[in-house]
């Protein structure tokens, strides 16, 4: 197996999202099936999710969206979120009993899901409009919002933020940092690709992740807990994405996002979309159709930046709203890679496994 993954510097800027809720999926494998494939033509749609997405306070992309959906068709969404890994993990569990229309996970997971037969065909409206990179060939999944890796920090007691994985070292930081579980979230994974991008392979990322390990706080199996930790002051520094950062530093004042930089290197980023795709054998696969065109719409697309603080996964919907402005400035100077997600996607599992060697997790 390769022991770096190859990457390729890219002009792309290109993302995708992701939301959260928590709510109990239902259907019954009783219930009769419709003449549109639901069952019992049930009024309702059930959403798997990375977190990332939806606001606590109600006011989130999700939450704009999914309440204009129920608005404009009278069907209910009903909503489960976790990490990308724990999203796909649980729909493998219920391959047999599918409970899942539409899973919004983050890349490797989208692929992993694809990989596992989760997934059925379908090319949304709009899709024509999203890049191809941001997109599969075969219409089994496509991205609703687009995103990138990032780490933050609390302004309040580090005036000026970390600059190189280096600095992280520092004593200083012991107990005040904590990063999600690679192979469980799908931020926590990226903190994986991005070091073995940054430092030049499996090796020498991990030589570097089990120095840092003494600093870590321990695994967490969601990202979006981190933020409000390090906003508190009790985490000086976490991992997380640009769209759910920027959202949450709306209401948490303390909280600043920055690119870690190798010694002697440049800030590095890749696109990490949240994106979409249709479940195999979904119990209301007309409901989970109608949802993702939805999403995909211009209209929903206008509110990425301006609700969601994220990026429209469509090439042709350019918002210059405030928030829109304030992300390309955050984005500034920041070099964005294209990671080959062919070949982790493949070797995810022996990439996690030799995480997990090197830092005893």
């Amino acid at each position: 197996m390769p022991s770096k993954i190859l990457l390729r510097v890219t002009a792309a800027v290109t993302g995708s999202l992701a939301l959260a809720v928590s709510l109990t999926a239902c259907g019954g494998s009783g219930s009769t099936a419709s003449s549109d494939g639901s069952k019992g033509g049930e009024k309702v749609v059930t959403v798997y999710s990375a977190d990332g997405l939806k606001s606590d306070k109600g006011d989130g992309w999700y939450d704009k969206v999914f309440a204009e959906f129920t608005k404009k068709t009278g069907i209910e969404v009903k909503y489960v979120e976790g990490g990308s890994g724990e999203m796909v993990q649980r729909a493998v569990r219920e391959k047999t009993n599918t409970q899942a229309d539409v899973l919004v996970t983050l890349p490797p997971f989208i692929q992993q899901a694809d990989g596992k037969g989760l997934l059925q065909a379908y090319k949304p409206q709009g899709s024509d409009k999203v890049n191809g990179g941001d997109k599969s060939a075969d219409g089994k999944w496509t991205s609703v919002v687009n995103n990138y890796f990032g780490f933050v920090y609390n302004k309040k007691e580090l005036p000026t933020a970390p600059k190189t994985w280096e600095e992280l070292l520092d004593g200083k930081f012991k107990g005040k940092l904590q990063y999600s579980t690679p192979g469980v979230a799908g931020d926590g994974t990226a903190v994986l690709i991005k070091a073995m991008h940054d430092f030049g392979g499996k090796e020498p990322a991990n030589e570097y992740l089990k120095k840092l390990q003494a600093n870590n706080v321990g695994p967490s199996s969601s990202t979006s807990k981190l933020a409000p930790k390090t906003d508190k002051g009790e985490l000086l520094v976490a991992n997380g994405d640009v769209q759910m950062n920027f959202a949450q530093s709306k209401s948490m004042p303390n909280l600043g996002i920055w690119f870690p930089a190798k010694d002697g290197g440049k800030p590095t980023t890749f696109a990490l979309p949240y994106a979409a795709g249709l479940v195999d054998k979904a119990p209301h696969t007309e409901n989970g159709k109608k949802l993702l065109d939805f999403m995909l719409a211009e209209e929903a697309q206008k509110l990425v930046s301006e609700v969601g603080g994220g990026f429209p996964a469509r090439t042709d919907v350019k918002p210059t709203d405030a928030n829109a402005v304030e992300l390309t400035k955050i984005l500034g100077g920041v070099e964005i890679f294209e990671p080959d997600w062919a070949d982790i996607d493949k070797n995810l599992t022996a990439y996690v496994d030799a995480w997990k060697s090197a830092t005893g997790s």
